[in-house]
Parts: C-alpha cells; structure tokens; sequence
C-alpha cells in the first residue's frame, strides 16, 4: 500500500527517509542533496493534508554512539531551504524529550529526529526501540529505498506496532525495477560493472534468464576474462568466483543471450591516478600491470550494442570513474544512455547513480535509483525487508 491508500488527513505521520548524504572533506557541507530532493514528493503531499510529519533517517556508520559530525542539523537545514518553511531538529530519535517535540508540533509541521544509529538498538532491530519510536506516530510510511535491504528497526521492526505503507519514492523505485524484471521492454540489455565480481554475481545469474544481452565491463569483468583463458595481469580478480563465471558465460550462450566482454582495456601500472597507462588489446597485458577501464574499441561496440535497447539497467562502472584517466569509459556509458530516444534507462545507486551526476546526465535517465545495495539486491530477485513488511495493497 501507498500513501493514497490510507487517510492520513491530520494524523502524526512517521516518515522513515533515506537522508544519509555525502559530505564534502572535512566538512558538515553536503556535497550531494538528491536524496533529500528525491524525498520532497512524499513530505510535500503530508503538508498539504496537514499532518505532523516526523522524519527520520540514519546518517554514516555511528556505531551507537553519538557523533557530532554525524548529526542531522545540516540536513535539516537544507530541507527547510527545499521545502520554504522551517525544519526543526528534535534532541534524540526516542525518548520523552521526542515525545514533547512531536506533541507541540502544529499541522503541517515537520520535525527531523536525530541520527537512528546513535542508538545501537537501530541496527539490531530491537522491538523496545521499534516500539519507542512508533509510540509518536499514527502511521508510518517507508520512503527510504536505499536502506529497504535492511532488517532494521526503523525499517521493519516498526511496521510491527504502526500500520505501514510506502511513501512516494519506495513505490517508484519498487515500480522501475520491478518491470525492469517483469515486463521490460525488448530488448532488455543489463549492463553490470564495477570493481568485484562478487558484489554483481548474484545479479548476473539472475538477469541471464530475463535480458537479451548481458554486458559485463569494469574490474569485474577481470575474472570473467580469466575464466575465458586470458591473462589479466595484476588485476583484481576473485579466483573462487571464476566457477560461477563459466556458468553465467555458458548459461548465457545456451539461452541464445548476448554477453558482452571486453576487447581492449585501459591498463595502468599501479593503483593510482597517476600512474603510467595506455590502451591495449586482452592479448597483450603484461606482468605488472592492471585493467583500470574499458578500452575505445570495447567502448564503441557497448555503445553500439545499447541502440537496439528497449530497456537498459545499469549498476556498475565501466572503470575507476572517479580519477579522470580512467573515467572515459563510464562517461560514454552515460553519454549514451542519456541520448537513447526511445528506451527506458534505469540505473543503479550507489557509484553508478554518482557517475551519471557528475557527467551531467542524471535528468536525461528515465530513473535513477538512490539505493545502491538494494537495487542490486532487488536485481538479485531477493525479497527486501523493507518491501516485504509494508501493509500489501488489497483488490479493489
């Protein structure tokens, strides 16, 4: 169920949102707002029917203990210039002194709890603090995508003491990957990339049965061109997973499915963004060094291969976007995604949604997802705890 399946018309509303922003160095100044932005829709609709909207979120890795460069205040204080009107930051995400806040709050008003995970409990799912935390609410509402993989307590232990639906955001992202999954349009070209194998392997063996082609780039593709009997150099490659990319690589021949590989790479002589490279053929990488990117032969037959999409998921980079030498490949990627007229493009959290920011394409996607581990564990066809304690949505 939906926000517009329940009557939340004047009701103290829960919102659990997924504000963990990036930060620039050594600052409280994010340096990244998509993911506030992305909430505006769901807090938007609440203050117009004159609820008491709660927010909250978890912010970085805390552990437990209270951070004071993990604090929600300058997160606050950008939704507040987003939103017009004022945020107010509440001293704690439980507790009596919560309770107060919440009670003297006006319809309309919007209050952001502090940090989920200065609490232990959080993380654990304890039911005493999913409990504490619902006390303040009639409803809660689960907007927060990218921490929907995760069996924590404001995530599902909460849906046991409060009736539970999705907010705006959950439910697009829920809609986008699901029909990349169960009614895409033809073709349907998944293309994973990235620095591990084993962080996509899951998702290759279940998108080899669903896409038409398959197209593997990144440091990952470094263990499928070993189990093809190529040497790879120095590069990153995970030997217990070369089995499993022999089976995808002949899953995906016997099904008549595309798969995509390599044919010359970008290859440098350390980890660095400095280091010597050059462009080689698969044939020719010597002893020392390692594949950093995809190469502009590779590059031109991926981009020649995604004109035929009718639907395009991409998670993954095409090589270390992040340093400007081996960032070619990704930026093609998202160059041309970003100019396929007539597909629908759907791209992954986390370090692919980053790429296609910061080469300027992000507006040009059809839909690009604030989560990174649950996008791709949703493309692994595993059931997110987040999804599954929702309230499910009844015939009409």
């Amino acid at each position: 169920m939906t926000l517009e399946d329940v009557n939340v018309s004047g009701k103290t509303v829960l919102v659990r949102v997924d504000y963990n922003v990036p930060f620039a160095p050594n600052s409280t100044d994010i340096s990244d707002d998509s993911r506030i932005v992305a909430s505006l829709d769901t807090v938007r609709y609440l203050i117009e029917r004159d609820c008491r909207i709660v927010l909250c979120s978890h912010v970085g890795r805390p552990k437990g203990r209270v951070v004071d460069e993990l604090r929600v205040r300058p997160i606050a204080s950008r939704l507040s210039e987003l939103l017009g009107r004022h945020v107010a930051v509440a001293p704690d995400c439980i507790g009596p002194e919560v309770a107060s806040v919440v009670s003297g709050m006006s319809p309309g008003g919007v209050v952001l709890l502090e940090n989920l995970r200065f609490h232990s409990e959080e993380e654990a799912n304890d039911a005493a603090f999913a409990q504490d935390l619902a006390s303040i609410a009639d409803l809660f509402v689960n907007d927060a995508f990218g921490a929907a993989h995760r069996a924590h307590g404001s995530i599902e232990g909460i849906t046991h003491f409060l009736p539970s639906v999705s907010g705006f955001l959950m439910a697009r992202e829920l809609e986008m990957l699901g029909r990349v999954l169960d009614d895409p349009g033809r073709p349907l070209i998944a293309v994973l990339g990235g620095a591990k194998a084993s962080d996509k392997m899951a998702a290759l063996r279940n998108l080899v049965s669903k896409a038409d082609t398959l197209i593997v780039g990144g440091g990952m593709a470094a263990t499928f061109l070993l189990a093809e009997g190529l040497e790879v150099g120095d590069s990153l490659v995970e030997e217990d997973k070369i089995p499993m990319a022999r089976e995808i690589v002949e899953t995906a021949r016997r099904a008549g499915v595309d798969l995509l590989l390599p044919s010359d790479v970008v290859i440098a002589d350390a980890f660095s963004d400095d280091a010597n490279n050059k462009v080689v053929m698969l044939d020719a990488i010597p002893a020392g060094w390692r594949i950093m990117d995809i190469g502009p032969r590779t590059t031109n037959a991926f981009a020649a291969a995604l004109q035929a999409a009718g639907t395009v998921v991409w998670n993954g980079p095409m090589g270390v976007s992040e340093w400007e030498s081996f960032s070619k490949g990704t930026a093609r990627m998202t160059e041309t995604l970003a100019n396929l007229a007539d597909a629908t493009t759907v791209i992954g959290g986390g370090s692919t949604a980053e790429a296609v920011v910061t080469f300027g394409f992000a507006d040009a996607m059809t839909h690009v997802s604030t989560g990174g581990g649950a996008s791709l564990e949703f493309l692994e066809g595993k059931t997110l705890p987040g999804v599954a304690a929702l309230m499910p949505a009844t015939d009409q």
